[in-house]
């Protein structure tokens, strides 16, 4: 996203968990960015199995032979398909996150999940994995989470489908219902009392407008109208005609990408010239939104920004290209990964107990901490589009609640 103003500074456990990360990308600039491009490889070499010296002797172990110094990591992505952009942009990301850690302990190997998850799932743990990053779909997440349970593998994976959690996978993606109920509380903090929804009609649209109508009850405040619209040129249009009857509002979410938000937006403000626009977190990988001229003014609750403008520079300086903003989801999963590795002893089983620090973790989007549920809960901002960038209104909290 464009630059956003510096709130205050976090104080206490998560500021502690965000200056680490801080740390780590300002000696990364100095240090370990080479200059020109040096892309990275698709998938790490594969040694050709031959046999081994088993711990007894005259045993032979075959197969690919056991990393002895590294604990190995599969990185499960899009590396070819339509989704190859952001496989490849989270790939290079881990890359770049064991350099800047400087990490000696883990082993990453990629793995194309566009060629079938499951198959990429049973070839890593065949290989050695001992945990699993991604993958960044929810379909795949599902086909997944069976065969690593089966082998005791957990799975940290890249969706923001709440949904797979669970059975030993976790879900590190930005959880739409978080961000709903942090931008439908900050609204309700500045006054906002009547509320409007505009929401499509698919799976996301239907969990938004249910946690939208949580939030808002929650928060002391009245929905007026909630509207869903298909996809269809001039279904938004129509909807916001329907929500129209019910004006004025004082504020309306809009549960989709910022392109559609820049259409309904004037068609709203027709009726209701002062509302605010609330968005969700799709705003925050969409960077055409603090482009849109008929969003400006709009709130919208994100991941902070701060640390991934740093990342995006070291990046293109690595890799001769920017990254995608879903990509930072790969580098922090390293540094969490690189975090727990102090005590986890090379060969042995990741301690998925570790997971659940109380403290979290940080990185490039923030604190994070892993809850009963297997979903990260973040420590979220509110941004404002405002003249063409956004700009931090509310900044994250410094502190979990527990």
């Amino acid at each position: 996203m464009a630059e956003s103003k510096r709130g205050p500074q976090p104080t206490r456990a998560v500021s502690k968990l965000v200056a680490l990360a801080a740390a780590i990308l300002l000696s990364a600039c100095a240090t370990v960015v080479p200059r020109g491009p040096t892309p990275a490889p698709d998938r790490a070499p594969v040694q050709k199995p031959r046999p081994t010296r088993g711990p007894d002797a005259g045993g032979v172990i075959a197969g690919v032979p056991q990393d002895a110094e590294r604990n190995r990591v599969a990185l499960l992505v899009p590396l070819s398909g339509s989704n190859a952009g952001v496989g490849r942009s989270i790939a290079n990301a881990t890359q770049l996150a064991l350099l800047d850690a400087r990490s000696q302990q883990v082993r990453i190997t990629n793995y194309d999940t566009a060629t079938g998850a499951a198959a990429a799932a049973n070839r890593a743990i065949a290989e050695g994995a001992q945990l699993i990053l991604g993958p960044l779909l929810a379909d795949d997440v599902r086909a997944v989470t069976p065969i690593a349970k089966r082998a005791g593998v957990p799975v940290i994976s890249f969706s923001n489908d709440v949904s797979v959690a669970g059975n030993g996978t976790y879900v590190m993606g930005y959880a739409p219902n978080q961000s709903i109920e942090r931008v439908v509380a900050f609204a309700r903090s500045q006054g906002v009392q009547n509320f409007g929804g505009l929401v499509p009609n698919a799976l996301y649209g239907s969990r938004a407008s249910t946690v939208f109508l949580r939030a808002v009850e929650q928060a002391g405040g009245r929905v007026v109208s909630l509207q869903t619209y298909d996809r269809a040129p001039s279904a938004v249009a129509q909807a916001v005609t329907r929500m129209n009857k019910d004006a004025p509002f004082d504020a309306v979410m809009i549960a989709d990408g910022g392109s559609t938000a820049a259409v309904a937006a004037p068609l709203l403000k027709r009726a209701s010239p002062s509302t605010r626009l609330l968005g969700t977190e799709l705003w925050n990988s969409d960077r055409a939104v603090a482009t849109q001229a008929a969003l400006n003014g709009a709130w919208f609750a994100s991941v902070p920004d701060n640390l991934y403008r740093q990342y995006a520079q070291n990046y293109r300086a690595r890799f001769s290209a920017g990254p995608y903003r879903l990509s930072s989801l790969g580098y922090d999963a390293v540094l969490l990964v690189v975090r727990i590795s102090r005590d986890w002893r090379v060969g042995s089983a990741f301690p998925q107990n570790r997971l659940r620090d109380a403290d979290g973790f940080a990185g490039i989007d923030g604190a994070f901490r892993f809850g009963r549920d297997g979903v990260a809960e973040r420590a979220l901002e509110v941004q404002e589009v405002r003249g063409g960038t956004t700009v931090t209104v509310s900044p994250a909290p410094t502190r979990f609640d527990d």
